[in-house]
C-alpha cells in the first residue's frame, strides 16, 4: 500500500492534494487549499467531504457508515450506475450497481482557476468506460462521462463517433445502443430536516416510491419533511435550493445533462432498518441527487458519449 500511495503522489500530487491512506486503509485523496478542504475515496470514486472556506461542511456522513472494499460508503456522494435502486432483471443484484462498491482508477488531476483543485477518476463497467471529474472548488462540481464501447475499448479524448445510417441498429440489424441508468446520490448536510425546505421542483410532477411508485402531480409549493419521503422528479433539471433556518445558509444544486432529480429523506422507521446508517441520524441530512432514472435512462450508441454534471454551491443566509 505505501509503495502504491507513493507511486500515486508522485504522479498526481500537488500542492493543496495528496494521497493518503484513509479510514479502513482505503486509498483516499485528500484536498486542502484555501478555497476548499475535501475528499475522494478511490473505492467507488465516493466524493466524502466538501468544505468551501468559510462555511460548515456541506455533504453528510453516517457515523456507522462502513469503509470496506467492495462495500459502498454511506453518506457524501456515491455514484449509482448502471442501474438505480433495485435491477429490474436480477433482484439478488446490489442495489444502485456497482460503481459505488468498483474500486477506480486515479488518471488526473489539476489546479483550477479559482485556487481550488480536481482529480479525474476511470473504470469501466458493464460495456461502459467511465470517467469522473471532481472539482473541490468555491464551488463542487461532479462530471460523470459515460461512453459506450466494444471490446476493450476504452473511453478517449476523441470526440463520438457519429450514429449507424440506420439510427438504433448496427450490422445486419443487431441492435448496438446501450441503456442506462445513473445518479449522483448527494447527501447534504442539514440542521434540522423538519426545518428545511428546497425550492424549485414546485411545477414538476413526480414518481411517489414510499409504499409504491405512484405518479403525483406537481404540488406547487416548495418540499418540507415530515415523513419519509422517496421522490423521483420527472423531466427536469432545474436547480434546487435548499434553505436551512437552523445552519442559517442556503444550497444550490445545479444540473446538466439530467433529466430526473431524486428527493430522499428515510425518515425514523427506514433508518433503524439501515446497519450502516445510525438510528438518530435522519434529522441531519436530505438527500438532493442529480439523476437520469426510469423511463429517463439514457441509451447511446458505441463511440458514443453522455456527461452528466452537479455543481453544488453554498452561500450564507437565506
Amino acid at each position: 500500500m505505501e509503495k502504491d500511495l507513493r507511486e500515486l503522489n508522485d504522479r498526481f500530487g500537488l500542492p493543496g492534494l495528496k494521497i493518503s491512506s484513509g479510514t479502513g486503509g482505503l486509498a483516499r485523496v485528500d484536498v486542502d487549499t484555501p478555497v476548499a478542504k475535501g475528499e475522494v475515496y478511490l473505492n467507488g470514486a465516493h466524493v466524502t467531504q466538501f468544505h468551501p472556506s468559510g462555511h460548515a461542511p456541506v455533504l453528510w456522513m453516517s457515523g456507522s457508515s462502513y469503509f470496506e472494499a467492495g462495500k459502498p460508503i454511506r453518506g457524501g456522494v456515491p455514484i449509482c450506475f448502471p442501474w438505480f435502486g433495485p435491477n429490474a432483471k436480477d433482484p439478488a443484484a446490489p442495489a444502485h450497481g456497482s460503481a459505488r462498491t468498483s474500486m477506480w482508477d486515479l488518471v488526473g488531476s489539476g489546479r483550477l482557476a479559482d485556487g481550488g483543485v480536481m482529480v479525474e477518476l476511470a473504470t469501466a463497467i458493464d460495456g461502459f468506460s467511465l470517467r469522473y471529474r471532481v472539482e473541490f472548488g468555491k464551488a463542487l462540481e461532479l462530471s460523470l462521462s459515460v461512453e459506450c464501447h466494444l471490446g476493450s475499448q476504452r473511453l478517449s479524448p476523441s470526440p463520438p463517433a457519429p450514429l449507424p445510417e440506420d439510427g438504433e441498429r448496427g450490422v445486419r440489424g443487431v441492435k448496438m445502443s446501450k441503456s442506462f441508468e445513473e445518479a449522483l446520490h448527494t447527501y447534504l448536510a442539514v440542521g434540522d430536516i423538519r426545518q428545511v425546505s428546497i425550492e424549485g421542483l414546485e411545477a414538476f410532477p413526480y414518481l411517489h416510491k414510499v409504499g409504491g411508485a405512484s405518479k403525483r402531480e406537481a404540488a406547487g409549493e416548495a418540499i418540507r419533511f415530515t415523513e419519509e419521503t422517496d421522490r423521483v422528479y420527472l423531466d427536469t433539471n432545474a436547480v434546487c435550493t435548499l434553505r436551512d433556518p437552523v445552519l442559517q445558509r442556503s444550497i444550490m444544486v445545479h444540473q446538466r445533462n439530467s433529466r430526473s432529480t431524486v428527493v430522499w429523506n428515510p425518515w425514523i422507521d427506514k433508518s433503524a432498518r439501515m446497519p450502516d446508517f445510525g438510528d438518530d441520524e435522519w434529522p441531519g441530512m436530505v438527500c438532493i441527487e442529480t439523476a437520469n432514472v426510469g423511463d429517463q435512462a439514457v441509451e447511446i450508441q458505441p463511440g458514443q458519449r453522455h456527461t452528466m454534471v452537479a455543481r453544488v454551491e453554498v452561500s450564507k443566509g437565506l
